[in-house]
């Protein structure tokens, strides 16, 4: 869950071509589903749109819709346009100021990132009103994608492996731990998604397609495990503590094998 360009050639489709406006586009991104991010022009101008080929899942419609509800309360892209024809979808927006918090620079300066991220997330759960928001993310409404899938066990992550038998997983998974906090989650808050101004500090989030309410163990389990994959071991601490909480093994193991396993 880290953010590398894509370093193989990458086919531009007909619409992006279009949406560029002849300049040409510079993938940023490549996500699991097969989709991909474009760069189109760089500066105060630049754009950039998501491709979601047909039957890859993405439902860029619904995150444009989530970009314009958040946009009201905190620092999201704002959405210029969606759209897409038989072989997928697009959504162009503008870019904002800052860098992903998985930039090699940052990379090299991970207690920046690190403090970036979790002190952003806060300030994202603060600005977002649970009591307005019309999307939920859930533990139980993912507990039952998690049954639907019934993921192949070989295919989990490798800390979550010992568990065995999608039964047994399974069956943790139907007891949630209470809520703690209930906030309007990120419900993707992996390094990446956070950017990071010029002053070391959070400057905005991208990538909301399954924001909603939910506890915010949620998205810390989720953004604290990023920082293994992006930094290396040892700055899961300093990303809770720079949201301002105390370890909560319980929910982060909890949380995390949710996420596996949807």
């Amino acid at each position: 869950m880290s953010a590398p360009a894509p370093e193989d050639v990458v086919a531009v489709p007909p619409a992006v071509a279009e949406l560029a406006r002849g300049v040409p586009p510079v993938p940023v991104w490549r996500n699991q589903l097969g989709g991909t991010t474009f760069r189109l022009e760089d500066g105060r101008g630049r754009r950039f749109v998501k491709w979601a080929p047909t039957g890859s899942g993405a439902d860029l419609d619904a995150e444009a819709e989530r970009l314009r509800w958040a946009g009201a309360f905190t620092t999201v892209p704002e959405v210029l346009g969606t759209g897409g024809d038989d072989t997928g979808r697009w959504l162009l927006t503008a870019g904002l100021p800052g860098r992903s918090a998985v930039d090699p620079g940052l990379r090299e300066t991970p207690a920046v990132a690190v403090r970036a991220i979790g002190e952003g997330l806060r300030a994202f759960h603060e600005a977002l009103p649970v009591a307005d928001c019309p999307y939920r993310w859930s533990a139980r409404e993912r507990v039952g994608r998690a049954v639907a899938l019934r993921r192949d066990p070989a295919d989990w992550h490798p800390d979550h492996r010992h568990h065995g038998t999608a039964e047994r997983a399974l069956a943790l998974l139907a007891d949630p731990p209470p809520v703690d906090v209930e906030v309007v989650c990120h419900g993707d808050a992996c390094a990446p998604n956070t950017l990071v101004g010029d002053d070391g500090r959070a400057s905005g989030h991208v990538d909301l397609g399954a924001l909603g309410t939910a506890d915010r163990w949620a998205d810390l389990a989720v953004a604290a495990w990023s920082t293994v994959w992006n930094y290396g071991p040892g700055w899961e601490r300093p990303l809770l503590e720079a949201y301002g909480v105390d370890e909560d093994r319980e929910r982060l193991a909890y949380y995390r094998l949710l996420w596996d396993l949807t």
